[in-house]
């Protein structure tokens, strides 16, 4: 049993996780910093980052303009003369307005500096629309998709509290600019966080319940959405194998590849709309690489191609279901 497994663990909240890594990096190394709107006194959007200022002060806290470009160009600047800056979006949203910064300036310094200069800061992003009822299009989308596509850059998204310690503190020791996606809805899950210190690999995916019947893929918010799909898949003798990517780039193949190829089937899950997603992504690598192990055509779950809706009444029909899992695993399992 793995540590993050052991139910007589301390258990914390994913968002105290967070803020737990945070400190105890900022502890450890006086060049981490965290920039962002409001993470000084009022502790940021969601409160993460509460009480860091009063520990670390000024100096490694520092509230900054609502320029979501000038934030990120700035981070860009303190990492190459020596900083490790955190810089929190208060949603991911808004990480449209520094996309330059992040996707043309600091995912090629490394390479167009031949390797000289490196840019090792990390972005955190909240996102996802199931936390936050009616908050609309411009606060709910899930953007990772966007991301994974620049050479560069590497994603993670953690969907525990363990997972979130861990990746965070691996993702700030890094050497060159990671996105972190933290899922809103997620933030007051509790689960088993150890004391002592740990990091995850990044590129490394978990295997949450083991199955020979189908592969279900998913991350973030989604994962749970699928662990409840294989409680109820079991009671009617349906056994998947769930795995969370939590490293969306690079992304862990051997694992999921190996998973396909025990299963023969694969259901990829994801809450952003449907077209040009991560699932997109991972369905077609399977298809690369595990067509001949295949029993089944790749289905994926994913939200709806719309603009997310105010209306409460429309906005639950974007999102995918435990039921649309449930369901796209017994057909791919041919299960009546």
């Amino acid at each position: 049993m793995s540590m993050h497994d052991n139910p007589n663990s301390r258990k914390i909240s994913y968002m105290l996780a967070i803020r737990e890594a945070l400190q105890e990096e900022m502890r450890r190394d006086p060049a981490v910093v965290l920039f962002g709107e409001d993470v000084a006194r009022h502790g940021g959007g969601f409160g993460v980052s509460k009480t860091l200022w009063e520990e670390f002060g000024d100096r490694q806290v520092r509230n900054t303009p609502i320029s979501e470009n000038c934030i990120a160009g700035m981070a860009l600047g303190a990492a190459m003369t020596g900083c490790r800056p955190v810089v929190e979006f208060m949603f991911m949203d808004f990480a449209a307005l520094a996309i330059d910064q992040i996707c043309n300036e600091a995912a090629k310094i490394h390479y167009m500096y031949g390797g000289q200069a490196s840019a090792p800061l990390v972005y955190r992003c909240p996102q996802g629309g199931l936390s936050m009822k009616s908050a609309g299009a411009h606060h709910s989308q899930s953007l990772e998709a966007w991301f994974t596509h620049i050479p560069g850059l590497k994603v993670v998204f953690p969907s525990t509290p363990y997972d979130a310690k861990g990746l965070l503190k691996a993702a700030i020791r890094d050497p060159n600019p990671v996105v972190f996606i933290e899922h809103k809805a997620l933030y007051s899950l509790e689960g088993p966080v150890p004391e002592g210190e740990y990091a995850i690999p990044i590129g490394e995916a978990d295997v949450k319940i083991v199955g020979n019947r189908a592969t279900v893929v998913a991350s973030g918010y989604m994962l749970h959405l699928a662990l409840q799909a294989g409680e109820v898949l079991a009671k009617e003798g349906l056994e998947v194998e769930v795995i969370d990517p939590r490293s969306l780039k690079p992304l862990d193949e051997d694992c999921i590849f190996g998973s396909v190829r025990k299963t023969h089937r694969a259901v990829l899950v994801q809450e952003a709309c449907r077209t040009g997603g991560v699932a997109a992504e991972w369905g077609m690598r399977i298809e690369e690489e595990c067509f001949d192990w295949l029993d089944a055509p790749v289905e994926r779950v994913a939200g709806q191609d719309v603009p997310i809706p105010y209306a409460r009444s429309l906005e639950s029909r974007v999102w995918p279901t435990l039921d649309g899992i449930v369901q796209a695993v017994k057909k791919v399992c041919y299960f009546k």
